[in-house]
């Protein structure tokens, strides 16, 4: 039954709540804590900022390329195995980083960390989130991945304070406990693999209804979509996937540095509060932009984020004052939330359901080689130029500069149901 005739809500909402709160979890103690983990491990004799960088892009190409698996796992299993499966190998990753005394175990276990990340985040989320809304799908995907923020707003600050108070090597346990149990309950007590296994339909539309919208010409449905194979042939596949690999390589690097950019002219304590900025802003755009995205063209909300992210990591990398670093970590926190929601957004709207989660999977992994190289190039950087920010935050600017190009050159938005 629709929910206009049930007066129930949409099962989807609660997919959506439930998503919100698994991305809060694995979002806040993996995405936004490596400038923590960074620090704590760089701290240690046998690791520096450079090594434990090149360990968090680790980290982000292994998740691509075990997001190809999950992908297809998602496509034809419950993905609360997998989820559940990624929150257990996260929990033992972070538990073991506690321990790790040379390069080459940092580098497997952040390898591991990566996995188990990629099992239980975005990927089955957003395939989940696409499943069970089309008409609203903007606003389901902007109000789920929020969680991605408040975990940067709620858990990161904790995290830090638990560093400092009981020592990286107790918290780490600790930290990769809270992985394990913000994600597996919540995961099976209210995500379900699609409506048809609950009886519903997508968007909550009876037949009835969704024969009169498809008489209309305006389907309810995204099943036929297009296949991988049509969707790689479009430019557009392609001016995303290798957009994403810059804009990614300017977003990841610039929040795996923010710790230490903040500390450059913050004490501790001010810096665990300016670190929240970022996440704050990345909520409230976020918030924003699923509204902007129903009122606009998705293509040019895209690019005036791609135009904001360069501008904000300009402002980051001049070094100015107090006021300029919190402005920039304020714009470019907007910039994060939306730059995020807005490629599996953009990939559902050009292709459909019917091969989303491949398709995703693959501009995911492309993606990733950029998430991979953002903190270590920025790591590079900074022992190049002394040890200062400057140099590193003008290349993130220069590699959002070229990530928009790219987008550009995709060209307009194909979109499969038109």
């Amino acid at each position: 039954m629709s929910t206009k005739e049930t007066g129930q809500i949409y099962y989807g909402w609660k997919i959506v709540a439930a998503i919100f709160v698994l991305l809060t979890f694995t979002s806040g103690l993996s995405f936004y804590n490596h400038a923590i983990y960074l620090n704590a491990l760089a701290t240690q004799p046998a690791f520096d900022v450079r090594t434990a960088s090149m360990a968090v892009s680790i980290f982000f190409l292994t998740g691509g390329v075990v997001g190809l698996f999950v992908a297809k796992w998602v496509q034809d299993y419950d993905p609360r195995i997998c989820i559940s499966a990624g929150a257990i190998i996260s929990f033992l990753s972070l538990t073991a980083l506690a321990h790790v005394s040379a390069v080459w175990q940092l580098f497997v276990v952040y390898g591991f960390f990566g996995a188990g990340f990629s099992a239980s985040s975005l990927i089955p989320a957003t395939t989940l989130v696409t499943r069970w809304f089309r008409r609203k799908r903007a606003m389901a995907l902007s109000v789920a991945s929020t969680g991605l923020s408040l975990g940067g707003v709620v858990l990161t600050p904790l995290s830090i304070l638990m560093v400092e108070s009981l020592g990286f090597e107790t918290a780490a346990p600790w930290i990769g406990s809270m992985f394990l149990v913000g994600v597996i309950p919540v995961a099976w007590i209210y995500l379900r693999e699609s409506p048809e296994s609950m009886g519903l339909h997508i968007d909550g539309i009876t037949p009835e209804i969704e024969d009169e919208i498809v008489v209309a010409g305006t389907s309810s449905t995204e099943e036929d979509g297009v296949s991988f194979k049509e969707a790689r042939s479009r430019r557009f596949f392609w001016g995303v996937s290798l957009a994403y690999i810059f804009l990614m390589a300017a977003q990841v690097g610039g929040i795996a540095h923010q710790y230490g950019l903040a500390r450059e002219q913050l004490s501790e304590a001010e810096t665990a509060i300016a670190v929240a900025i970022l996440p704050i802003f990345s909520i409230i755009g976020r918030l924003i932009g699923g509204w902007i995205v129903d009122q606009m063209s998705i293509r040019k909300f895209a690019i005036s984020m791609m135009v904001m992210q360069a501008l904000s990591l300009s402002v980051l990398s001049s070094g100015y004052s107090v006021f300029t670093l919190c402005l920039g970590l304020a714009a470019f926190g907007a910039t994060v939330g939306n730059l995020l929601m807005l490629q599996p957004l953009l990939i559902a709207e050009a292709f459909g359901l019917k091969d989303y989660a491949r398709i995703f999977s693959v501009s995911n992994l492309m993606s990733s080689w950029g998430t991979a190289m953002g903190p270590a190039a920025l790591g590079f950087a900074f022992v190049a130029s002394d040890n200062l920010y400057q140099l590193p935050y003008s290349f993130a600017a220069g590699a959002g500069i070229i990530g928009l190009a790219l987008f550009l050159f995709g060209g307009k938005l194909f979109q499969s149901h038109s």
